[in-house]
């Protein structure tokens, strides 16, 4: 059974654009190979201000941001997202090393819908876009 619904959610997340950013050279080409073999678009950043402008280029379907990163952090990234008319729509998953109650919180007060502890694993990664993603989300009750 699991073969199937891993067959069925490759072909769900075909041609699904996805946005990673952490400042993480490893993280961003984790997340990019496994959700390359799912068959998304995968665009990565390595700071919140490099992913804004990719976000107005390439109009992602969710977005993952690291929390901790230099310049412009996650939580100032989400709520920039999460203020623009065009993009607050997109789900915005936060990514964290610290799995505390108060970065989960802090991740919802500024809007976003999820939150993944690193480092994640295929399935976190999959269920979390699954989870939030308005294409696959009719297939979750």
């Amino acid at each position: 059974m699991e073969n199937a619904a891993q067959a069925g959610s490759k072909s769900r997340l075909s041609g699904l654009k996805v946005l990673v950013i952490d400042d993480s050279k490893t993280i961003r080409r984790t997340a990019e190979t496994l959700l390359s073999k799912e068959g998304c678009e995968v665009f990565t950043a390595v700071d919140g201000f490099d992913a804004l402008s990719k976000i107005a280029d390439h109009q992602p379907d969710i977005v993952f941001v690291d929390i901790m990163m230099p310049r412009l952090d996650g939580y100032q990234t989400c709520s920039l997202i999460k203020h623009n008319k065009v993009f607050r729509g997109i789900p915005v998953i936060m990514l964290s090393s610290k799995d505390g109650l108060f970065d989960r919180a802090r991740g919802r007060i500024v809007g976003s819908e999820h939150y993944l502890t690193k480092p994640f694993t295929r399935d976190e990664l999959l269920t979390a876009i699954e989870q939030h993603v308005g294409a696959t989300g009719a297939a979750v009750s």
